[in-house]
């Protein structure tokens, strides 16, 4: 007999085997080098079988990315839940927010060496670009769901505003190694000037249509 809260238990369990193997791979790559650290490696630091490893992650490569991914996924189920009365511009920024909260308070000791991984390799800075761009296309489509009468290029050029611009400051920060609170504060700061960009747009500040 099954217990209803099975697949709630064994997602967590999930994501904790993943969460290990990860924050595992970012420890291992610090101290002993990209290069020199193998799946084998990482799987025994996070006490699972290299077969495991390959259950959670296609690739070494992937392995850096788990966060991020994860990030990604909550936004765009964030950004399908919109709240009452919220303006499309509102249902973005607390989308955005959500993100970056996440991404500056979850990184711990191992950020920088994240980053650093993503900028120094061409092979991971092209999966980094390539998970970029498939936020910004998630985040168009949505727009066009939560402002139907938003023009192409202009939810083209509002999700690119949103993602680009906070991106370019997080790594920013990252590479000059701002503490938590600097970073949220930057920000904070990159998040006004993209809502300043995206406030010119009509479709966007509308209020919903009353259900």
């Amino acid at each position: 007999m099954h217990h209803a809260d099975e697949p709630g238990l064994r997602e967590r369990k999930k994501q904790r085997t993943r969460s290990a193997l990860a924050a595992a791979a970012l420890r291992l790559f610090a101290e002993r080098g990209y290069e020199e650290t193998t799946i084998a490696d990482i799987a025994a630091a996070a006490d699972v079988s290299p077969r495991t490893f390959f259950s959670y992650f296609p690739s070494k490569e992937d392995v850096v990315f788990a966060e991020i991914d994860d990030r990604l996924a909550e936004v765009a189920e964030r950004l399908a839940r919109r709240e009452p009365g919220e303006s499309p511009l509102q249902a973005l920024r607390r989308a955005v927010i959500d993100i970056m909260q996440a991404l500056v308070s979850e990184q711990g000791a191992y950020g920088p060496v994240q980053i650093r991984l993503v900028l120094e390799r061409p092979g991971l800075q092209a999966r980094a670009l390539q998970r970029l761009t498939d936020t910004q296309e998630e985040i168009e489509a949505r727009l066009h769901e939560l402002c139907p009468g938003i023009g192409e290029i202009d939810a083209v050029a509002a999700s690119g505003i949103a993602i680009g611009g906070m991106q370019a400051v997080l790594v920013h920060c990252r590479r000059q190694g701002y503490d938590p609170l600097s970073t949220r504060a930057a920000l904070d700061r990159a998040l006004a000037i993209v809502e300043h960009g995206l406030g010119s747009i009509d479709a966007m500040t509308a209020p919903p249509p009353p259900v």
